[in-house]
């Protein structure tokens, strides 16, 4: 039976149990330049040593306007690739495969002068109004894309995650909430996605999977649900997807009747239609914080990996931690083979 600490392959992609660090934003790049610092660097490789199977290195902005903030991490530049391939040899070093989320924030660029998006619409009444991207604007930041993958290669990660969730570029586009646009990146709402897709795919290895994270509802008034995405996601899976990342929300303020719960593996049904309608697996994540429960979303086949995202802020050490109160064989380093006892 499949549980928390049960080995998954997906492509060439070997994870020694279902533990998942998603991307969490850090906002430490204290110079502004987009480069990995020392304090990303523990930050990553704690993790591993605490015994995540993945980590998938935080929203990494393909320009510098691409950005939430001017804190946040870069791959618009190869100076960005030794700092990132330092974490990732480390990483590696302590038996946990890594990934990097690329992204771009669109309208949600709160440090950018002149914020970019699909349409001229800000995100909500305190936000700078974006400039509508022209088509051969689009067009660019595709290829911005292409060579984000290709340096994030360099830096030696084990798989690519677009952002395609929570308000930023991919769903920006995707979503009709944020894009009305009357050329062909309007007509069709897939397809600045889709190209997106192909061309991270062409200068990715044949055996490296790609994962898309997406928002499995909106909770804007008006907002797509389920059913929607499970059409959109159809047609990413076509352009080359091989996992989904199902998250929800942040394309807009929460419409009061929309607001989501508080309640543990709230999201985790969103992951579980996708898997079932697409036959793709799938990562669940939102308040998995309890290994119980975490295992029971693999062992009832709701999703294929799990990921813990503030629990693990809270304790590097959650996966070394879960596999004691389960019950499950780990690979505990040495040195702290006394602080988790064999049960």
């Amino acid at each position: 039976m499949e549980h928390l600490f049960t080995p998954f392959q997906i492509k060439g992609l070997q994870l020694k149990n279902r533990v998942v660090m998603p991307p969490m934003c850090q906002y430490s790049v204290t110079n502004k330049d987009g480069i990995a610092t020392d304090w990303h660097y523990v930050h990553y490789v704690s993790r591993a040593i605490g015994g995540a199977s993945l980590i998938i290195i935080e929203m990494t902005d393909v320009e510098p306007d691409g950005r939430i903030t001017d804190y946040d991490l870069g791959l618009w530049s190869d100076e960005h690739v030794p700092a990132l391939k330092r974490i990732v040899d480390a990483c590696h070093q302590h038996g946990a495969k890594v990934g990097i989320q690329i992204a771009h924030a669109g309208r949600k660029a709160q440090d950018a002068k002149e914020p970019v998006a699909p349409s001229a619409i800000p995100f909500d009444e305190k936000s700078k109004t974006p400039r509508a991207l022209s088509t051969n604007e689009v067009k660019e930041i595709v290829e911005k894309f292409r060579l984000a993958a290709q340096r994030a290669i360099k830096a030696g990660v084990d798989v690519i995650e677009l952002h395609g969730a929570h308000g930023y570029l991919i769903h920006q586009f995707t979503s009709a909430y944020t894009n009305k646009r009357t050329d062909e990146y309007g007509r069709e709402l897939t397809k600045f996605g889709k190209e997106v897709i192909q061309a991270v795919k062409g200068e990715m290895p044949e055996d490296m999977p790609l994962i898309i994270r997406i928002s499995g509802r909106e909770y804007v008034e008006g907002g797509y649900g389920i059913d929607e995405a499970i059409e959109f996601s159809r047609e990413f899976q076509k352009a080359g997807v091989d996992m989904f990342h199902v998250s929800a929300g942040g394309e807009g303020p929460i419409a009061a009747e929309g607001r989501p719960g508080t309640h543990v593996a709230y999201q985790v049904p969103l992951a579980r239609a996708i898997k079932q309608a697409l036959n793709v697996p799938v990562i669940a994540v939102g308040r998995l914080d309890e290994p119980g429960l975490a295992n029971f979303v693999i062992g009832n086949q709701d999703a294929d990996l799990v990921a813990v995202g503030r629990a693990m802020l809270r304790n590097p050490y959650w996966a070394l931690e879960a596999a004691t109160i389960l019950h499950k064989e780990i690979e505990i380093p040495r040195q702290y083979d006394r602080g988790f006892p064999r049960r």
